[in-house]
């Protein structure tokens, strides 16, 4: 296989079969295309042509028989792509696939990866949005061990498949099972800076589009796991974190009424706990990301640094950073608001009832 015309002829008929959706795994369609060339498909996969190689190849074809099109599509399938995420953003959505890295053919699906430990409250957001669905649970063995996987195929415009990882793997470095590298994926904001990169002019997807980001539905949905995150009854005897998380939020009411700002940071101060309890803080932010003012976003980010300010034990600077804010006062004020909403029987109002006190505040404003 050393013969370079012969590898690229293997990688022209690979794409072929790709782009005609005679094949839909470089695998095959590399060793098929091999087969029909007279090449040799017991050699090893590095002989063949890389999945890189082929992927130029389906684009090559693609601008041959598509032209603008293509690129019009693809554009089409990102923004399609930026709104369900934006709509999954409590889920941690990344867009994988043919979609992020632009080797689009017909019939590509987006694919998203989200990440929640309950499948259920990802199909109950979707059933809120009326959209079409199916959840497939698919058995693979690898590696002599045999792992499920959750796919929720969405229909729409486009098929979307959601495949549905734990929370703590969000993280995760996911690579690829051919060619064993890490793959491309994009976040939310990942995915904004390439369409304004890719695609200048476009007009992205506004978030008051059908679909797009609704912070008090992305609230509704990190707030009730805290009633699973039992705390340690030597800091907070009241019980679990949404328990306090109420208490919070019924005390900046009654003290702070007209401070909508200050009554939401005390209510998502400690929706982290659920995603990872040993940084709640960056958890939380990173949840909340989108659906936070700069001055919410800023007391809940420092609300335990107000904690090591109060008992001496934080940084010099970020402690002259924090005492110049022009937010200081509102953060001590949340700091107490936080240590008081620890009282065991106390009684506080549900979630509901707490995010329409804050869209009601909002539509005031408005």
């Amino acid at each position: 296989m050393s013969d370079s015309r012969l590898r690229r002829q293997i990688a022209v008929e690979a794409a072929r079969l790709m782009y005609e959706r005679v094949e839909s795994e470089y695998f095959t369609a590399k060793r098929k295309a091999a087969a029909r060339l007279g090449g040799n498909c017991r050699f090893h996969p590095q002989d063949l042509p890389s999945n890189r190689e082929i992927r130029d190849e389906v684009q090559a074809l693609a601008r041959m028989y598509e032209g603008q099109g293509r690129l019009d599509r693809l554009l089409d399938m990102r923004l399609a792509g930026l709104r369900m995420m934006r709509l999954l953003a409590a889920f941690h959505p990344h867009l994988i696939g043919s979609v992020v890295t632009g080797h689009i053919r017909q019939g590509s699906d987006i694919d998203v990866h989200v990440f929640s430990n309950d499948v259920s409250s990802i199909t109950d957001l979707l059933d809120q949005h009326n959209y079409r669905y199916e959840v497939e649970r698919k058995r693979v063995l690898k590696h002599n061990e045999e792992r499920v996987f959750t796919h929720v195929h969405v229909q729409d415009d486009y098929t979307y498949e959601l495949t549905v990882y734990a929370r703590e793997l969000v993280n995760y470095p996911f690579k690829s099972s051919i060619t064993g590298k890490t793959i491309v994926r994009a976040s939310i904001s990942e995915l904004e800076e390439l369409i304004a990169r890719e695609h200048p002019g476009a007009e992205s997807a506004g978030e008051d589009e059908p679909g797009g980001l609704d912070r008090f539905l992305i609230w509704s949905l990190l707030l009730p796991p805290l009633e699973e995150v039992k705390q340690d009854p030597r800091w907070h005897p009241e019980g679990d974190a949404l328990y306090h998380s109420l208490q919070a939020f019924e005390i900046a009411r009654d003290e702070y009424p007209y401070d909508q700002e200050l009554i939401t940071a005390a209510l998502l101060h400690d929706v982290g706990k659920a995603i990872d309890p040993r940084d709640h803080v960056a958890a939380g932010l990173e949840a909340l990301e989108g659906t936070l003012t700069e001055r919410e976003e800023f007391l809940i980010g420092h609300h335990m640094d107000a904690v090591a300010l109060r008992e001496g034990t934080l940084g010099g600077k970020l402690a002259g950073r924090l005492r110049a804010s022009e937010w200081f006062e509102d953060l001590m004020a949340l700091r107490e608001t936080d240590d008081r909403a620890r009282v065991p029987g106390a009684d506080v109002g549900t979630v509901e009832e707490a995010l329409e006190f804050l869209r009601g505040m909002e539509g005031e404003e408005g």
